[in-house]
């Protein structure tokens, strides 16, 4: 870790907690600026707030309004999830006080190698498979996976040292906040419409997904999914030496899949088939992590071993369990209808689906396609249950259950699924309705699936 970066020893205001604003707030201190933090949440219950004053730091919970910044205020970090519509955002933009986001105030502090990692779907898969991969390479001693993975990356930076690499997943939210990021080497697994309530539309989407290449020089490499022209054009708004990845098409450099085989730069890594973790999507992130893997010397071998061993990440199309016929998975990291596609399309056998969530306005009818044919069986709960409903009648699913929420939904998917069914949890909306994050929303999921599995032996 650096000893100073343009954030130290300034006037800094976090908006929002949880974990990242604590450890920024925490970074920012120990780097001697002067540190308010602000929580809309009270104080009683505010773990994160009590352990903040118990160590000295200024903290307002309860309140965002916005006349608690002024000009005398350097920064203004906010949560990454904090629309910039809040009022006291809008108030620090007034004032000409830069927004930003943790990975910036991280990334300035950090003077080990950043791998970073975005895209709409397929992440937290790819961060994962890279950093596994990377431990391989002779040419770091350790490395380290953080960012929108659920490990900020101001605790990481302060473990890793020039020697060592930080592979970071990114958001758009986050990306949206940063000036003067600027990793080695960055991913962009995929763009689809999503988080359009946040962004407005999607050429604001983009463009916050873009800034993991805005700083970026021909020195650094820019790995971007070459399957569809809008994709390859995003390549050329960057000065980075461009690495294309697909599965659709054969690539004179990059990495590709053909006839079910795995190559990069034409060398064959490995058969398709042996990568653990179900679906074509898989492909995709196996491509994009093997781009960057091979960057870095890491052998053959060393690429199937990962790629035949790793067995997913938790939330993402997550095997949970097998009994009375079915196999259970939970995807409660679909918070959107293409997550929930690529999920459907990862399964050849017939799917009892569970879905719904958070109600953020859109249809869909995207969907109808992917289950056609696929979903024998849905149950669906939460403030988008009619609206997938509609969708799935026009699909023409033949069995649909409506109940109030995912306590109820798992044993009634057992009730109503075939012999041999997947049943699957992949909602295709945001978790907020009924849970604060899709993390607690898998967890109960596996927990349902724990009891069910007890009252039916």
């Amino acid at each position: 870790m650096k000893t100073k970066s343009n954030y130290s020893n300034k006037k800094i205001l976090v908006l929002g907690l949880a974990k990242s604003g604590f450890a920024v707030a925490k970074l920012l201190k120990k780097m001697g600026s002067d540190v308010t933090v602000v929580d809309s949440n009270p104080l009683e219950k505010n773990t994160e707030a009590k352990a903040l004053i118990d160590d000295g730091f200024k903290v307002i919970t309860g309140s965002n309004d916005k006349d608690l910044i002024d000009d005398s205020y350097d920064y203004l970090v906010k949560n990454p999830g904090i629309f910039y519509s809040n009022e006291l955002v809008e108030r620090a933009e007034e004032l000409n006080i830069p927004v930003i986001t943790e990975p910036e105030i991280a990334y300035s502090y950090s003077d080990a190698t950043m791998v970073a990692v975005t895209g709409t779907n397929g992440k937290t898969t790819v961060t994962t498979l890279i950093q596994l991969m990377l431990k391989h390479s002779s040419e770091f001693k350790n490395s380290y996976y953080a960012g929108n993975i659920g490990i900020p990356i101001s605790d990481v930076i302060q473990k890793a040292t020039k020697d060592d690499v930080v592979v970071t997943e990114l958001s758009s939210f986050q990306l949206q906040g940063t000036i003067s990021l600027h990793p080695h080497v960055a991913v962009l697994n995929n763009i689809y419409s999503t988080h359009l309530d946040f962004h407005k539309n999607r050429a604001n989407y983009i463009k916050a997904k873009m800034h993991i290449t805005k700083n970026q020089t021909k020195d650094d490499y820019f790995v971007v999914n070459w399957n569809t022209e809008e994709w390859r054009n995003l390549a050329d708004q960057s000065n980075a030496t461009i690495v294309p990845f697909s599965d659709n098409q054969e690539l004179a450099n990059g990495a590709y899949a053909k006839d079910d085989v795995i190559y990069c730069n034409g060398e064959k890594i490995m058969n398709a088939d042996e990568i653990q973790i179900p679906g074509e999507h898989n492909v995709q992130n196996a491509l994009a992590a093997i781009s960057v893997a091979k960057m870095y010397d890491v052998s053959n071998e060393d690429i199937v071993e990962v790629l035949s061993s790793f067995t997913g990440v938790k939330h993402r199309i997550q095997y949970v369990d097998t009994f009375g016929g079915h196999k259970f998975y939970n995807d409660s990291k679909a918070t959107n209808v293409e997550a929930t596609i690529v999920a459907l399309t990862a399964f050849k056998k017939p799917i009892t689906l569970i879905a719904g969530g958070l109600d953020r306005g859109n249809g869909f009818d995207e969907l109808i396609p992917s289950l056609k044919g696929k979903v024998n069986n849905l149950v669906v709960y939460g403030q988008t249950a009619d609206k997938v409903i509609a969708s799935a009648e026009k699909a023409d699913v033949s069995n649909i259950v409506k109940v109030d929420n995912l306590k109820e939904a798992v044993p009634e998917a057992y009730k109503q699924s075939d012999d041999g069914d997947v049943i699957l949890l992949s909602p295709a909306a945001a978790s907020w309705d009924q849970f604060k994050t899709f993390e607690q929303r898998g967890d109960q999921f596996i927990q349902e699936v724990e009891t069910l599995k007890g009252e039916v032996k």
